[in-house]
């Protein structure tokens, strides 16, 4: 017998909507009008910086229906995509509606998805030119968490996390330079996979994209599974992308099981902080002693190359790559720029060309530094974010607590890292945690599989489904 799928309450993701397809119990425009039910019963909540017209994706699942259902696992999924990606027929703004523009082209990325017969419902809020980890940059409104008003949805990609956690799409598309396909994963107990730079091509990305040495495209899921199935069909190598990269064709983005017995790294002493929040503190102590549980042995891994490196990010002279594609928008625009977003790219100038190469140079020691950790374990395990903060708390002291938010996140792109985000627990507040798994450039296969394996461990149901009981 078939369970009956709620249009208010059934779950999206991607295993549950192909296979309701395929039997013949779903529709992809019963689903399309499922979620534009949903979308109208949040109300205000600050995710959709351009909605497609319901009458226009009502009519491309029906186009799909016409053909039938293909073996394609995208075909009908309802998906989003954060406003700093081109998606023919919809504006891109990049947050700054005084920019706004209408693309007719897009990338290899999201043209796959595309050619896959996902759905795409709109553009989603994010913080001013993809800058913060917060999520509160942006002229739109700020969204917030699904498990708490007050509290931060996470950035850069906020539109895209909430969508997801809320209910409103099965997936969704972002970036990530230095943190963003991550850290509202954390905030809305979801997933988050950020490949190898060079794995996903930025090709879709406006502009390609502001820091283009660094930064990729991201997926935000309910499971591992679904990001795997996301990211597999976006990447691969572009030939008309200049940071692609032909390795990428190799890799096999496939989850696997875990072996019995296995090594993971965390951060020793004093590196692991969570600046005053206990409850964080005892749940990733927890996630510790789950991986031991299902065979790990933990390694404590001097953390000071990573942490060297994270504070290059902001700290240093790689702010001064954003100048290339963001100093014509600052001159023009100087009056509508987020205060503090125009406080970050002023220093982007600040730099020489010695600065820059030094910083490489740092950058490339620093990685050198860390082959023996790599060396000593399978996956580097870290908490996503040490803590989380009201909208209040960062409204009154924006850079310093946005920086503090991305300790265990800011230098995973700048060492070509690959990573997926798996939620981890809730604080006794109601508010989530989670926890990324780590390994060096092309091993997203074996991140994945953490992450599914550690997610499955956990028990947790996904996104806001999965709120705790009072």
């Amino acid at each position: 017998m078939t369970a009956t799928w709620s249009p208010e309450t059934g779950s999206l993701d991607i295993t549950t909507l192909g296979r309701l397809y395929r039997d013949g119990s779903l529709t992809p425009s019963a689903v399309v009008e499922a979620c534009y039910r949903r979308i109208a019963a949040r109300g205000d909540d600050h995710v959709w910086i351009h909605l497609a017209p319901r009458e226009t994706v009502l009519a491309q699942a029906k186009a799909l229906e016409a053909k039938g259902p293909t073996d394609d696992p995208l075909w009908g999924i309802p998906y989003s995509v954060k406003d700093c990606n081109d998606v023919p027929g919809m504006p891109t703004t990049n947050a700054l509606p005084e920019m706004e523009y209408w693309p007719e082209t897009t990338g290899q990325a999201i043209s796959r998805l595309i050619e896959s017969g996902a759905l795409c419902l709109g553009k989603v809020n994010m913080d001013q030119f993809g800058i913060g980890l917060v999520g509160v940059r942006t002229p739109y409104g700020a969204c917030s968490s699904v498990f708490g008003e007050a509290f931060i949805s996470g950035g850069s990609s906020s539109g895209s996390g909430v969508s997801v956690a809320a209910g409103l799409v099965s997936f969704s598309i972002a970036n990530d330079a230095a943190g963003s396909g991550r850290v509202p994963a954390a905030f809305n107990n979801i997933v988050g996979l950020k490949p190898t730079p060079g794995f996903i091509s930025n090709s879709s990305v406006s502009g390609g994209g502001s820091l283009k040495s660094a930064e990729t495209m991201t997926v935000f899921a309910l499971t591992t599974g679904d990001a795997v199935t996301v990211g597999r069909r976006m990447g691969g190598y572009d030939p008309t992308y200049e940071f692609s990269k032909p390795e990428a064709d190799a890799v096999d983005l496939a989850i696997a099981p875990i072996p019995p017995r296995f090594r993971f790294g965390v951060p020793a002493g004093a590196a692991l902080r969570f600046f005053g929040d206990v409850e964080a503190e005892k749940l990733f102590a927890a996630a510790v002693a789950r991986l031991e549980a299902m065979g790990g042995t933990k390694v404590e891994v001097d953390f000071t190359p990573f942490e060297e490196t994270q504070k290059l990010l902001y700290g240093g002279p790689f702010i001064a790559e954003r100048a290339i594609a963001m100093d014509k928008v600052v001159a023009e625009h100087r009056d509508h720029i987020h205060p503090v977003t125009l406080s970050i790219l002023e220093t982007s100038s600040d730099h020489t060309a010695k600065d820059v190469f030094a910083a490489i140079h740092k950058v490339a020691a620093l990685k050198r530094d860390t082959r023996a950790t790599w060396a000593d374990i399978d996956v580097l395990v870290v908490p996503t974010t040490p803590t989380i903060y009201t909208k209040a708390e960062i409204l009154a002291d924006p850079i310093r607590l946005n920086a503090q938010l991305g300790i265990y996140t800011n230098f995973v792109n700048l060492m070509g890292l690959c990573g997926m985000a798996v939620p981890n627990g809730f604080r006794p507040d109601g508010m989530p945690q989670g926890i990324t798994f780590l390994a060096p450039s092309w091993q997203d296969a074996k991140v994945a599989s953490y992450g599914a394996a550690y997610h499955a461990a956990t028990g947790l149901t996904p996104g806001a489904a999965g709120r705790p009981s009072a």
